[in-house]
């Protein structure tokens, strides 16, 4: 640890003003780790010697590549840098994406990993979430269903695999699970697995720790139970169950050994700080892939009226935030990017590194061959691999 403290303080001495190493010493305090010392070297690399102002991670707000360097080099991102994101200018917004891209590059390459919904239960839930076609309080005209047979699930199951997806996500409409809808998933997961090589992930709403324990055991990979805004906006949205209960269901998921599927929904009536601490609170939750919806106010919900104020540059923002608040995680651009991103769906994917292939739960969505025509115009490469490592 000596050692690299003093060639730190070379290094510093060698590239630094003659008169001005007095002040460029290792400041010590304490017991410092291997990470601490790291971090402050940073912060003393990026250090205007002439002014001797000190450029800190915290009080970066407009310069996108130093944040994003900020990031790579283990930062945290502030509410406050945040908002600058969210609010930053459109003359910026190449500029913004150029840094997420960075980010991005990092940890997935160019590389994209692709999902597939299954509705296995349609409608009929007791819940009243204002944004669901399938709530409720909802009177959209959608299809309404019990759990689907095995056939049609292992036909879903090998249009995936054709389509070369990486996850087939099973999902219900409930509150929870019934002790029925747990057998069945529990009879079709390790059928599904043995014939196709997809991974699963499981959408079932509140799980207790006892039933997330059954579908680890089952073969399923990862759960989805998105947290969809933040802790102080949920009640806004949502009356008959509330976030700490989500919440609940994430940490039974994470005690299983699952990996967390969670992200949320854009346009809902939030403020953009809402949109900041979700972003925040998926980073402290630990959350392996993050899926952002972007509301598609669907005709006879409680939300019908909303999201319509939404433009694709404030959405690529969005994207953006996301990334540098979780620059680690799978970041998914789900539901309503063709009616909000529109012809800069492209863009989102610098970014994002997934999207979802085919039909949302009770919205269409883009031919799955116009989405491959679009990555490979990108130069991105569909793969099933989660994490790239890029030097």
């Amino acid at each position: 640890m000596q050692g690299l403290r003093e060639l730190l303080s070379l290094i510093l001495t060698r590239i630094a003003p003659k008169g001005k190493q007095a002040h460029l010493t290792i400041r010590l305090s304490g017991i410092y780790n291997d990470w601490q010392l790291l971090n402050e070297f940073y912060l003393l690399l990026h250090t205007d010697y002439n002014t001797m102002s000190t450029i800190t991670p915290e009080n970066i707000t407009t310069d996108w590549n130093q944040l994003a360097e900020a990031v790579l080099a283990g930062h945290v991102i502030t509410q406050e840098q945040g908002l600058a994101v969210l609010d930053s200018d459109d003359d910026q917004l190449l500029d913004l994406m150029s840094a997420a891209f960075k980010v991005r590059r990092k940890y997935f390459g160019k590389t994209v990993q692709l999902y597939q919904l299954m509705n296995a239960k349609s409608g009929l839930c007791p819940e009243d979430c204002g944004y669901c076609s399938q709530s409720k309080v909802s009177d959209a005209e959608i299809p309404k269903y019990n759990f689907l047979s095995r056939d049609k699930l292992m036909q879903g199951a090998e249009i995936a695999a054709q389509r070369n997806v990486k996850t087939y996500c099973i999902v219900i409409s409930a509150r929870g699970p019934s002790e029925r809808e747990m057998q069945a998933v529990e009879t079709i997961i390790p059928e599904i697995k043995a014939k196709y090589d997809l991974k699963i992930c499981a959408c079932l709403g509140l799980l207790t720790q006892e039933q997330a324990d059954r579908l680890k055991e089952c073969g399923v990979d990862r759960v989805n139970h998105n947290v969809n805004t933040s802790a102080d906006y949920y009640e806004k949205i949502c009356s008959t169950h509330t976030y700490e209960d989500r919440i609940d269901t994430l940490n039974a998921v994470r005690d299983a050994d699952l990996e967390i599927c969670s992200g949320g929904i854009i346009g809902m009536g939030e403020q953009p700080i809402d949109v900041v601490k979700m972003a925040l609170e998926l980073r402290e939750l630990g959350v392996h892939s993050i899926p952002i919806n972007f509301l598609n106010p669907i005709d006879g919900t409680p939300l019908e009226n909303q999201g319509a104020h939404l433009t694709p540059r404030e959405c690529l923002r969005v994207l953006a935030l996301y990334r540098f608040a979780n620059p680690k995680s799978e970041l998914r651009i789900a539901g309503g990017r063709e009616i909000h991103l529109r012809s800069l769906q492209p863009m989102g994917l610098y970014a994002a590194n997934s999207i979802f292939l085919g039909d949302y739960l009770t919205t269409e969505g883009q031919q799955a061959e116009d989405d491959y025509e679009m990555l490979e115009d990108l130069g991105f490469e569909v793969t099933k691999t989660e994490e790239v490592q890029v030097s």
